[in-house]
């Protein structure tokens, strides 16, 4: 699959998860661990029976990091919940791009490039607009901010984990190995804060198994593909893409409605994506030649 078209049908899958995570009305972090083991569930038997699970030492390590740093980030940005409100947190959350841009820079020692910050600073204005400047202006410094500014810097963290390691290791392989730290991690976070992890109705059981399938599954098999060809950068500042089709689904499937601010803030976080994803003029004096 093309690159871009397989990042662009992951964001359309894990989009679907905050209408599954409603409907569901289980504990986040429940709802986050049946979401994961769901999806290795199924993708064992296949990775076992058809893939080559052997990879060097290095690599597992990094696999199964990369599992405990991506539960981490569901796992703070759920409890920052307790202590902020939602489109408070998410816009914190969002600021992952800055994050994995700053990353690039100072430790790897790659330049980004304007078009990158130029795009990113775009999509920021975007999310402000659509949780509301109030909401930025009446902040409140406490912990649920910083648990949010946490779960961005784990998310950009993971984000530039997988891109490094799927540059060598096959994305299935990946997968095995990453999802069931995370599963393991996210079953003892359960445990440990006394959640219901067994009793729940056929609805809910029905949600974790769509979850599993289409958000997990799915949508991080076609986005991890995507980080072997595309830049962490690039693909960080399009995930924010999620939040926009998130709220465009549950206008049809949960009947909400969307406010102007929310239109127009949407619609700025897609151009900034898009300004991301435009070649510099040096490249295009390249290729034209």
């Amino acid at each position: 699959m093309n690159p871009k078209l397989s990042l662009a049908t992951g964001i359309l899958c894990i989009s679907f998860s905050p209408i599954f995570v409603k409907l569901a009305g289980v504990q986040p972090i429940t709802t986050a661990f049946y979401r994961v083991f769901t999806a290795w569930v199924f993708l064992a038997p296949y990775c076992l029976a058809k893939i080559n699970l052997k990879i060097a030492p290095k690599d597992l390590y990094m696999a199964i990091l990369g599992g405990l740093i991506f539960a981490s980030d569901i796992a703070v940005w759920n409890i920052s919940l307790q202590h902020i409100s939602a489109t408070v947190s998410t816009l914190l959350a969002n600021l992952a791009p800055v994050w994995v841009g700053l990353i690039s820079f100072f430790i790897l020692r790659k330049k980004s490039g304007l078009l990158f910050w130029a795009g990113t600073c775009v999509a920021m204005l975007g999310m402000v607009i659509l949780v509301g400047y109030q909401n930025i202006v009446h902040l409140q410094f406490n912990i649920g901010i910083i648990l949010a500014l946490l779960a961005s810097l784990f998310y950009a963290i993971y984000i530039v984990i997988t891109n490094n390691i799927l540059k060598r290791v096959g994305t299935l392989s990946f997968m095995f190995y990453n999802m069931l730290a995370a599963s393991v991690f996210l079953l003892v976070i359960g445990i440990w804060q006394g959640n219901n992890l067994v009793s729940f109705s056929l609805n809910s059981w029905l949600c974790f198994l769509g979850m599993g399938l289409l958000c997990q599954l799915t949508g991080w098999i076609t986005i991890n593909y995507s980080l072997k060809f595309l830049e962490g950068t690039k693909v960080s500042i399009a995930l924010l893409g999620q939040t926009v089709m998130a709220g465009i689904m549950a206008v049809f499937l949960l009947n909400e409605t969307l406010s102007a601010k929310e239109i127009i803030g949407s619609v700025i976080i897609l151009a900034g994506i898009a300004i991301t994803f435009l070649k510099p003029r040096n490249q295009l004096n390249k290729s034209v030649s």
